[in-house]
């Protein structure tokens, strides 16, 4: 017999993990208002603090926002979905990177914010994928995507140096059309992609990237990137806010 189980959070978290999945899966809509707080001790059987609490977390996570006077309403929107396969192909010569062109069919300002370029030993699964040896070094592009100034994406983006030296993606710039289109132009355009997604808790660096609430995980997404021949261009780490979005995929079915 299965041992018995209990959910160990407290009374709020429970309560505000309901509510929250309510409102990423659009029970609860944009401009909804919540019941009263004296509605919701009813409904769940606790105190006035205990609901209060539950309300500061989604408020923290900009899911709600208050009105003194009037209520409590739904502020955030259900979870966006992003889709990784339009972002691949090169932009055409001149055009934008596609994380914008892409933001501006949804009527969204999409941006990105360079951190850091830099020549570094790059984590062990990150040197397997590339095909490294061992302390082989990789050309490390990290850069913060956002919609609408809101910072959407964390991307740590390995090389193998090979490929990177004396291109502009070893400079401390933005590449018109981006790292795909500047690899297609040396003959290295991307052919296939394999992700790993997993749900992780946040390090501080993506906490303070992505501006996060406390205790929200990321979806962290291990990229591969292969070029003509199965050779390995690039490996990203790709952390975004759980509570924010979600990935679609849409395969063939062979």
């Amino acid at each position: 017999m299965a041992r018995a189980f209990d959910d160990k959070r407290s009374a709020h978290q429970k309560i505000a993990a309901g509510l929250r999945r309510q409102i990423t899966r659009g029970d609860l809509a944009p401009g909804a208002q919540l019941p009263s707080t004296p509605a919701l001790m009813e409904q769940y059987g606790v105190a006035g603090t205990t609901v209060q609490k539950a309300l500061l977390m989604l408020k923290e996570e900009e899911l709600l926002v208050g009105q003194p006077g009037r209520g409590v309403f739904v502020k955030g929107s259900t979870q966006q979905a992003i889709s990784p396969a339009v972002y691949m192909p090169p932009a055409a010569t001149g055009e934008p990177y596609r994380w914008i062109s892409e933001a501006a069919k949804r009527s969204q300002r999409g941006s990105s914010k360079l951190m850091d370029v830099a020549v570094v030993t790059p984590p062990s699964e990150v040197a397997q994928a590339l095909g490294l040896e061992q302390d082989e070094r990789a050309l490390l592009r990290k850069q913060v995507l956002l919609l609408d100034e809101e910072p959407t994406e964390l991307t740590r983006s390995y090389y193998p140096l090979g490929l990177a030296e004396g291109t502009a993606m070893m400079e401390r710039r933005k590449i018109r059309g981006g790292t795909p289109t500047l690899l297609s132009e040396l003959g290295y355009p991307p052919r296939e992609f394999i992700d790993e997604v997993s749900s992780e808790i946040p390090t501080e660096d993506e906490v303070v990237a992505l501006q996060l609430p406390k205790d929200m995980p990321v979806l962290l997404t291990f990229r591969v990137v292969y070029s003509d021949n199965d050779r390995p261009i690039e490996v990203s780490l790709l952390a975004k806010a759980a509570h924010r979005y979600r990935m679609r995929y849409r395969l063939n079915v062979v």
